[in-house]
């Protein structure tokens, strides 16, 4: 059977999906605007014993893998980012009813689009939060990064979900 094309009443789920993706992308535009207007580069300010807003700049990717390279990584990060954005947008046309599977691709897509904005406006991603204990500080990240994680953790949860289903 030939699917139909796209349409905004075919496809309410999709626009759902998008939609908490935007408001991912937002919230993490917004935070990081904040953080460039009110700190420069290794501001610090600490909130409690485990937690501190910093302004980094992560020209790498995660954990500052590549950050150190000579600027060829911002266009591979780009340019993976963007194959995942489609590949992420296509899965959820392919997918819109199955919540919590669209739900983790949806903050993914959120945080891919925030993290590779940053990488075309900058060419850095814009970290502010930094946890910490005992003078161990895990690597300073952002809203992207998080929505990232817990889309990420929402998937690993949805596979096992189905293979206990079957």
């Amino acid at each position: 059977m030939a699917q139909r094309p796209f349409s905004a009443k075919s496809q309410p789920g999709l626009l759902l999906w998008l939609g908490v993706a935007a408001v991912v992308l937002l919230a993490d535009q917004f935070t990081k605007i904040l953080i460039l207007g009110h700190y420069q580069l290794g501001d610090s300010t600490v909130v409690t014993a485990f937690f501190n807003v910093v302004r980094v700049h992560n020209a790498g990717a995660a954990f500052s893998f590549l950050s150190d390279a000579s600027g060829w990584q911002r266009w591979l990060f780009v340019g993976i980012g963007a194959v995942a954005m489609v590949l992420i947008v296509w899965m959820l046309r392919s997918n819109p009813t199955q919540r919590l599977f669209s739900a983790a691709l949806a903050l993914i897509l959120g945080g891919a689009m925030g993290n590779v904005l940053d990488r075309l406006l900058y060419g850095y991603v814009v970290d502010f939060i930094d946890v910490h204990w005992a003078g161990w500080h895990f690597p300073a990240f952002n809203v992207a990064d998080s929505a990232i994680s817990l889309g990420a953790a929402a998937l690993i949860l949805d596979e096992l979900l189905r293979v206990r289903r079957s």
